[in-house]
């Protein structure tokens, strides 16, 4: 199917303006196919205009134009490359009846099919972002396209529905009949349904129906933590309502955990859809529930930012998804149990804005039109960029505007365009209008640049004072490619707001750092630097960004270095220690601090840390990344064996029952990183960890995994645990570790489930059997292990032409997932020399490029750690 682009959507919406979608889907015609049944009533604003609208059928029975049958069999009318044409239209309204049988997807796009295994129950939900719509019905797919949604649906008569209005069953029970509630108007992506014999457990809270609804497997995991779930959602619902101005737009609010969902989650007005993950049925870390907590809370701000008002066209993701990630961590700091959710932020989220806006793929929070042409390119804006870089970027805007002034803006900005659509421009323009003050400056230098500042101090005493120069390095472009230069030709630094803090050893207990005070400063962006000059000793840590109010890589001078080696865990405040440990693996990654000094100051640390966000980042990137990819072979097993040791330090610490936590987080560590079979495998012949916790499928299975990479287990093993555990869960897991034998067989094996058909140049459509999305991924995260180096060898040249044609039959989600999950483990220069070919290949799905150009530059930049550290 072609993209849709801007100029056909502009062309478009000046056009004809659309009303209302009549959709009629038929859920009941077998396990290939659905259907689909479209009335659109739409007005052309001018007399013999050319227009098209989107779909992407099996079969085209009948399209109807104003009572006209459309010819789709000649030239001028037959469906094209996923468009109708609709040719020398009158002006005036009009109505389109299209009647198409349409596939049911296994790559959770579309209308997505999923049978259960472990009671062959079948469940259906929809994704229609970003320009998938047209897989489930026929469509004028663009956002700024709204229309009123009347959805009917024929479903086996066992089956619950969901949509964005409320459901009611209509007409005899047998007959399976349900009708959805109108919406307002909305955007073609944002239409959703589920359906399938859900498990439903339901409320009322301010007037309106809350509902979650989970597969019947689950249903006990879903009702041991519902009012947990509720919780979190009444909590967040009440604050929005504080302060926000306009209401909650819609006339329920259902949220649906699905199966195999790509996404965290989907904003869909009135039925939010989440991957099924986070109905938990192992157990999880407090930090795992803050994570579930928080993209609740962020979904539901999209029922304003995106949904209410939604952007024109996708260049403007930012306006939905940095204002959601936001105000998700913002609410759930203020309304919950969950207060320290910025150092999860800062750990875990804020890294990835790091990272990918210094890989060349990066691009400004609001990109010029230019770099947005159609929606193959909008898809891969929906990144750390658009997500924790532009969430970090209003968090400086609140702390220069101010909250009262952040927010007076934000509800003029809803009642301008309730229910419509707007531009950064608009948002700035309420921004201004709040506060008085140039904010879109302040935009220009932050959203349309890209690249990451860099605060470094420069500490200087003598005598009874001291001074610290601030050296402000701008970080990257003006966001189209002009190095050096901003948009208006000045300087790319950006302004920074920020706190600094004074930390001091404490007298009685060195291992500890006590704040003397905290003090704020103001970098224009303009000038290198700043001086700040004080009276009295220098203090121990000098932390700049302190509070995390900022974007910006921050360093230390050597005299606080040595402050936080001694006494990391000892700073007070967890957003301080997240930190300070995102310093030390900025500085491992641009090859200033040598990785085993990181992994010793996390053996030194982690023993005593106590936010569990900040011990699962930090061993998560000392696994991953030094372990596996910094250091060189040879020096990966004392790197292992420091972090297990790391790990065995935290369950010595976790014996007593406190912090259980903690301790899970330290037993999936050591796991993975363990290098003996024999520990492991007494834990699983036990069903369990030695003083807990007791295993349960997930601990399971990742044990199985790791036993599997060291040969410690076969195909019969992995088999009887499949039949212990016969869930979908059950079978990712026996895909993982089938796929990570170290034996030639298997790989082949695994190999030819994955590409076979792809690399044998087989057929050009999906085929059927061929492994659903979460199998995928499972599959390949298996395939690729740094300890079976020998036997990979011969894979590396052959994947990047099989992921190409794995990409181009199965679309941009499988692309991303083979490139994301399935790169090479090789750290080596052939691989990169492979990859950069790959790169050339003009045939390459944009969402593959994408990926794999991000995965290269994450080789090159593993590739010079490894030569400085040589060197």
């Amino acid at each position: 199917m072609s993209v849709l682009t801007r100029e056909e959507a502009q062309i478009r919406a000046r056009l004809i303006e659309v009303h209302r979608y009549t959709i009629d889907l038929d859920l009941t015609r077998g396990e290939e196919l659905f259907g689909s049944t479209t009335t659109i009533r739409f007005r052309a604003r001018e007399a013999g205009a050319d227009t098209f609208v989107e779909l992407q059928p099996a079969a085209l029975h009948r399209a109807v134009l104003d009572g006209r049958e459309l010819d789709l069999t000649g030239a001028a009318g037959a469906l094209a490359d996923g468009r109708l044409p609709l040719t020398a239209l009158t002006e005036g309204e009009h109505e389109l009846r299209v009647e198409a049988d349409m596939r049911y997807s296994h790559t959770g796009e579309g209308m997505h099919r999923f049978t259960d295994p472990a009671d062959g129950e079948t469940y259906l939900y929809t994704m229609c972002c970003m320009a998938d719509a047209n897989d489930v019905f026929a469509a004028f797919d663009q956002p700024d396209l709204k229309a009123v949604f009347d959805v009917r649906v024929t479903a086996p008569p066992q089956w619950t529905v969901l949509g964005n209005g409320i459901a009611t069953r209509v007409g005899a029970p047998e007959e399976g009949r349900w009708q959805l509630a109108p919406t307002p108007p909305i955007s073609t992506y944002l239409m959703a349904l589920a359906a399938g014999p859900y498990h439903s457990v339901r409320t009322e809270h301010a007037g309106l129906p809350f509902g979650l609804h989970v597969r019947r497997s689950l249903a006990p995991y879903l009702e041991a933590d519902a009012e947990e779930l509720f919780d979190i959602t009444r909590r967040c619902f009440d604050r929005y309502h504080e302060i926000f101005q306009e209401p909650y737009p819609f006339d329920s609010y259902d949220q649906a955990f699905v199966p195999e969902f790509n996404s965290g989650a989907m904003e869909n007005p009135g039925l939010v859809t989440f991957r099924d993950e986070f109905v938990f049925r192992s157990a999880v870390t407090d930090a795992e529930r803050q994570t579930r907590a928080m993209v609740i809370a962020h979904e539901m701000a999209h029922m304003w930012f995106g949904d209410l008002v939604t952007m024109k066209w996708w260049d403007d993701i930012w306006l939905n998804e940095s204002f959601a990630e936001y105000m998700g961590y913002q609410i759930l700091t203020e309304t919950t149990r969950y207060t320290d959710t910025w150092a999860d932020f800062g750990v875990r989220r804020k890294n990835w804005g790091y990272d990918a806006d210094q890989r060349p793929s990066t691009h400004p929070v609001a990109p010029a039109p230019e770099l947005v042409p159609d929606t193959a390119a909008a898809r891969l804006n929906f990144d750390g960029i658009s997500y924790a870089k532009g969430a970090s970027a209003l968090r400086q805007l609140v702390t220069w505007l101010g909250e009262k002034t952040f927010l007076d803006g934000i509800n003029d900005h809803f009642a301008r365009h309730r229910f419509g659509n707007a531009t950064l421009a608009d948002f700035i323009d309420s921004l201004a209008r709040s506060s008085g003050r140039d904010v879109h400056a302040w935009a220009d230098r932050w959203l349309r640049t890209t690249g990451v500042d860099t605060l470094t101090p420069a500490v200087t005493a003598n005598g009874d004072r001291w001074s610290v120069e601030i050296r402000h390095q701008g970080g990257g472009t003006d966001g189209a490619g002009q190095d050096g230069a901003g948009s208006d030709g000045g300087p790319t630094s950006r302004p920074h707001r920020i706190a600094i803090g004074l930390y001091d050893h404490a007298p009685a207990a060195p291992h500890q750092l006590v704040l003397r005070r905290r003090v704020e400063a103001e970098l224009d962006g303009v000038e290198p630097g700043l001086t700040l000059s004080f009276t009295g000793p220098r203090p121990d840590l000098l932390l700049l960004n302190d509070g995390d109010f900022t974007y910006a890589k921050i360093r230390l001078d050597p005299g606080s270095w040595k402050a936080v080696v001694r006494a990391l865990s000892g700073l007070p405040d967890a957003v301080s220690r997240a930190v300070v440990w995102n310093t030390a693996r900025d500085m491992v990654r641009d090859g200033d601090l040598p990785p085993a000094d990181y992994l010793e100051a996390a053996r030194a640390h982690l023993p005593h840390e106590t936010d569990i966000a900040i011990v699962q980042g930090v061993l998560a990137f000392a696994r991953t990344q030094i372990a596996d990819r910094y250091l060189p072979a040879d020096q990966r097993p004392a790197a292992l064996a420091t972090i297990s040791a790391t790990c065995r330090d935290l369950l010595r610490r976790t014996e007593d029952g406190s912090g259980p936590g903690l301790r899970l987080a330290a037993v999936r560590t050591f796991i993975g990183s363990a290098t003996a079979p024999a520990e492991l495998s007494d834990w699983l012949d036990g069903d369990t960890v030695p003083g807990g916790p007791v295993l349960d499928p997930e601990l399971r299975w990742q044990i199985l995994g790791r036993l599997a990479v060291l040969g410690a287990v076969g195909p019969a093993d992995i088999d009887a645990e499949l039949a212990r555990d016969s869930s979908a869960t059950g079978q990712e897991g026996a895909a993982r570790c089938r796929a990570a034998l170290p034996d030639a067989a298997a790989k082949e094996a695994a190999w030819r489930t994955l590409f076979g058909a792809a690399e044998d140049g087989q057929g050009a459509g999906t085929e059927p059997g061929e492994l659903s999305n979460y199998l995928v991924t499972a599959t390949v995260t298996g395939f690729w292990q740094p300890e079976h180096h020998d036997v990979l060898a011969d894979y590396v040249p052959r994947y990047f032409p099989a992921a190409t044609a794995l990409g181009a039959r199965r679309g941009p989600a499988i692309a991303d997932t083979v490139a994301r999950f399935g790169f090479p483990s090789t750290v080596d220069a052939e691989t990169l020399r492979l990859g950069e070919e790959c790169l050339a290949d003009p045939d390459a799905l944009p969402a593959l490029r994408r990926r794999l150009a991000d995965q290269i530059d994450d080789l090159r930049r593993a590739l010079r750690v490894r030569e400085k550290r040589e060197a």
